[in-house]
């Protein structure tokens, strides 16, 4: 019994990035992402690459609404699962900010709304422009074969803004590549913490300043491929995500011209996104759905969850007295 403790194993390192899908060779990057989804969803890859025309002609929601309603069911694996994300992300953004700040639309269309839910419930992300979306699955390289760097590296799906706009993205991702020799250390940091090996701490902490120092170096390349003025003139409106609501989460329905025609169809799991009426746009707002149909509320009140004919909340029962609509059978609402 005595010779037991002198033969304990060392405790387990606490953390293995493969748990949490980070890769030790790209880190939070999503690695060597897909450009091309299956050819049942060709519809989609069309528009997308079509973006920056599509909306500075102003033909994108029209294109929209002649698109065909696609199920994921046929995408296989996160890899398919993330583009499909990405595409349908930056699809729905050039759709809700066609016409600017002050042409802003009231409903998504179903065809567009449903697979970016299931999608996104899929993925466990939310159904809006993301930065998982914007640079960790937008990116590959132009030679195979050839290093991550700026001069061997492209977007997939992109917008408005040229090449500032692409210089947004890629310099962001090479703050993420230089992060990559942190984020293997912070484990290394934690397993040498609890096995008292105070040389290799040393080495793990740093290992994790030296890529914040790198982090730094990347982050102001940032001024020699992004131009401020197309940044905040053109390229931001397509981050804002969309407008809070004015009124509490009370919205009427959508148009009757985006809402289907056929009162029995309901939209499965569909959110109603809302979008208010002020000047600038500001942070998105969060998503709270049932099995049936959804209603996405302020974010001051974002513990609610609406439900047709009932109202369930923390201490907020009292408004359910007043009627909210429910998410409309043929479009998703983005607007009130």
């Amino acid at each position: 019994m005595e010779g037991s403790a002198d033969t304990e194993e060392p405790p387990l390192l606490p953390l293995a990035l493969s748990r949490f899908h980070i890769s030790e060779e790209f880190g939070f990057l999503l690695p060597d992402p897909l450009t091309e989804l299956p050819a049942p969803y060709r519809p989609w890859m069309d528009i997308a690459h079509e973006l920056p025309q599509l909306i500075t002609s102003h033909q994108l929601r029209s294109r929209v609404h002649q698109m065909p309603q696609l199920s994921p069911q046929q995408l296989r694996g996160r890899q398919e699962l993330h583009l499909a994300h990405l595409v349908l992300s930056f699809i729905t953004m050039g759709y809700v900010w066609q016409e600017g700040e002050e042409g802003t639309v009231q409903v998504l269309p179903r065809n567009l709304a449903v697979p970016f839910w299931e999608v996104s419930q899929a993925l466990g992300l939310p159904p809006i422009l993301s930065h998982a979306d914007f640079v960790l699955a937008n990116w590959r390289r132009k030679d195979p074969n050839g290093p991550l760097e700026m001069e061997n590296l492209d977007t997939i799906i992109t917008l408005p803004g040229g090449e500032s706009l692409r210089g947004f993205i890629l310099v962001t991702l090479l703050v993420e590549k230089a992060a990559v020799p942190g984020i293997k250390a912070i484990p290394q940091a934690l397993g040498a913490t609890l096995q008292g090996d105070e040389e290799s701490l040393h080495r793990a902490l740093e290992e994790l300043a030296g890529a914040i120092e790198a982090m730094r170096e990347a982050l102001r390349r940032m001024h020699d491929y992004v131009d401020p003025e197309v940044f905040y003139s053109v390229i931001r409106i397509f981050l804002s995500g969309r407008l809070p609501a004015q009124d509490e989460g009370v919205h009427a329905p959508g148009p009757p011209s985006l809402r289907g025609a056929d009162p029995r169809r309901a939209v499965p799991a569909a959110p109603r996104a809302l979008l208010g009426e002020h000047a600038a746009p500001q942070r998105l707002q969060p998503l709270r759905v049932d099995a049936g149909r959804a209603q996405v509320l302020p974010h001051h009140h974002c513990h609610q969850v609406h439900r047709c004919g009932s109202l369930q909340s923390q201490g907020q029962a009292g408004r359910a007295e007043r009627g909210w609509p429910c998410c409309g059978k043929g479009a998703v609402s983005t607007g009130g």
